[in-house]
């Protein structure tokens, strides 16, 4: 009975599994070999070489886009955590009716019905040279001339990734914050804590998971993507996302096809800690 059961789950298992091997491990296996391969302006040479990875790691390009990577998402990370901390623990302590708490969830989800590149190029008519934020600032008297690190910088990209990314680190954080017991609170209140030390010796402990799944999510996203860059960067910034992408415009596959592995070698790494840190089957 027990081999019959075994069966059963190997069947029932084995759709997703053929799934999950034509389309994420095959691609991943295709990718690495030809980023072994040789080209040159017009075709692929199948090959085995390291010349790509040689350049990829000794690049100085290359080592700016990750550092820009990197400061991205340690920003994001930053700005969102503190956004989606703020906003879950003022739904999960301060609003106490179910309903109301799913209404502000929905006002939350509301920027989703549109896409990512709606909801950046929305930005453009606020932060431009001549946008809103300029023209009230400069009518107010405020600046005698317009900011130019608001749209097509840095800032500009990562105040795309908090706006983009902020409910991915309040959902996990109120689900983590929900499950807390609230007669650890009284007692912490009843034994004398502040508002400050039950926040830092109750609550944040018991929201860890929540903020470490938050984090994987940012990050992740973060590391990955490049469109943001591309459009709120203006071609002045880059990371390793637009850099492969350049690559794939310019028909350098296995150059880019190296980059992707060296990304995700360093997401894996990122997320191997990070999964460290918490059972990320307790929040599933």
């Amino acid at each position: 009975m027990s081999a019959s059961k075994n069966r059963h789950a190997y069947w029932q298992a084995s759709p997703l599994t053929l799934v999950l091997l034509a389309f994420l491990v095959f691609p991943i296996i295709v990718i690495g070999i030809v980023s072994f391969w040789n080209y040159n302006s017009y075709s692929l040479i199948p090959d085995f070489i390291f010349d790509n990875y040689a350049y990829l790691l000794t690049s100085p390009v290359t080592l700016k886009a990750y550092i820009n990577t990197f400061q991205f998402a340690f920003l994001a990370w930053f700005f969102t955590l503190a956004i989606g901390f703020t906003v879950a623990y003022f739904l999960a302590f301060h609003i106490h009716s179910v309903k109301a708490q799913t209404i502000c969830f929905l006002i939350c989800t509301v920027p989703f019905f549109t896409s990512n590149i709606i909801r950046m190029i929305s930005w453009i008519p606020l932060l431009g040279r001549n946008g809103l934020v300029n023209s009230s600032l400069l009518s107010a008297g405020i600046i005698d001339q317009p900011l130019t690190f608001l749209l097509y910088s840095d800032f500009a990209v990562v105040l795309a990734y908090v706006h983009l990314y902020s409910l991915f680190m309040v959902v996990p954080i109120f689900n983590s914050m929900m499950r807390i017991d609230r007669s650890l609170v009284e007692a912490a209140v009843d034994a004398g804590a502040n508002a400050f030390q039950v926040l830092r010796d109750v609550i944040v402990p018991l929201s860890k998971s929540g903020i470490i799944v938050g984090s994987i999510f940012v990050m992740t996203l973060v590391m990955g993507d490049f469109v943001t860059v591309k459009i709120m960067g203006g071609g002045i910034t880059a990371n390793v996302g637009m850099m492969i992408y350049n690559e794939i415009s310019l028909l350098q596959y296995p150059a880019a096809a190296a980059g992707a592995v060296v990304l995700l070698a360093t997401v894996l790494m990122m997320l191997v800690i990070l999964f460290r840190l918490v059972d990320i089957r307790k929040e599933l």
